[in-house]
């Protein structure tokens, strides 16, 4: 059977005896006309089960309807849950997300966000980029909201206290009777410096501060690769604080690999809570980001500019401990 053509534009025309220009304008709300006329085109457009063509929409009206999303690994649950609040927010305001994944390449960046930002209406991207990144993006036209800590005049982001979250986890760990400390950080993430300083001030209190060990990427494959450099030194720390979940679980399974027990031995903790901390064995002590919700305040800043409300601020979110058994008791 031969599939029956949709309607066209010209066909609502011709059946409600008004102008292609009418259907065009009532359609995309840009002008309005008498309640016999509109009733007439609505009753049409209904009976033909007229759908409007995306593209021809935007042409009109300027608008695409979507919102672009940049993540640094789409590999990472972080950045999952960033998409999936971001997602949320953008179905119940009728918008479809483009989601593009950065790959952890500073190389190919302005290529992806320049192709991206020529699809969507408005941007939501990682403050990991580089600065001449930002300050690039800031002339392609387009309104862009940032998640993650970034110091730049005018510019918006999404979140949350990362010196908080570390400044806890200190504070947690020197609590659990730890006394030697280590930091597996990622330098080239913008909010890991709050991190440390957060991190480091909270076992000040104790008199204590932490060795700094760094990788190269934020990835498990890391945590296992720098293991053996960190905890068969002759100081060996009985507690190491790693950059996100995925270094501290990679982390944490080559140290039993070595033939550490974990917590026994050295106590483990992350950033993030993402999904697989709780199923590790031990199950990981982690600070809770607000991932999720970073996407979802995030995007609702980004509609809200681009309905002509620009947010004058930051939104700083706040971190949650989940204490596991990584470090000891709860």
């Amino acid at each position: 059977m031969q599939p029956k053509k949709p309607a066209t534009i010209r066909d609502v025309a011709a059946a409600a005896g008004v102008s292609t220009a009418t259907v065009s304008k009532f359609i995309n709300g840009q002008q309005r006309f008498s309640a016999e006329v509109e009733a007439r085109m609505k009753a049409v457009i209904d009976q033909l089960g007229y759908r409007q063509n995306p593209l021809a929409r935007s042409m009109v009206t300027g608008q695409t309807k979507s919102v672009g999303l940049a993540i640094m690994d789409v590999r990472n649950p972080h950045f999952a849950n960033i998409v999936k609040g971001a997602n949320r927010v953008a179905i119940e305001h009728d918008y479809n997300l483009l989601v593009v994944d950065l790959e952890e390449s500073p190389k190919r960046e302005q290529e992806l966000l320049g192709a991206l930002s020529r699809r969507v209406d408005g941007l939501i991207v990682s403050s990991r980029i580089p600065l001449e990144t930002v300050d690039w993006l800031a002339q392609q036209g387009k309104p862009v909201v940032f998640f993650g800590a970034i110091q730049r005049q005018g510019v918006v982001a999404v979140r949350t206290d990362g010196y908080r979250a570390a400044n806890m986890l200190g504070r947690h760990l020197a609590s659990q009777g730890r006394k030697r400390f280590a930091y597996v950080g990622f330098p080239q993430a913008r909010w890991n410096a709050e991190r440390l300083q957060g991190l480091q001030d909270g076992l000040a209190q104790i008199g204590a501060s932490a060795k700094v060990f760094d990788v190269n990427l934020p990835t498990p494959e890391e945590g296992e690769a720098i293991c053996s450099r960190v905890l068969l030194a002759d100081d060996r720390p009985d507690a190491v604080v790693c950059y996100n979940d995925l270094i501290a679980l990679g982390f944490m399974h080559e140290a039993q690999s070595l033939g550490l027990k974990v917590p026994d031995d050295v106590a483990v903790a992350g950033f993030d809570d993402i999904p697989l901390s709780r199923y590790a064995n031990p199950p990981l002590t982690t600070v809770d980001m607000q991932s999720e919700r970073q996407g979802v305040v995030a995007m609702e800043r980004l509609l809200g500019a681009l309905a002509g409300n620009w947010p004058d601020a930051d939104t700083l979110l706040e971190p949650r401990l989940v204490a596991r058994q990584s470090t000891g008791r709860q």
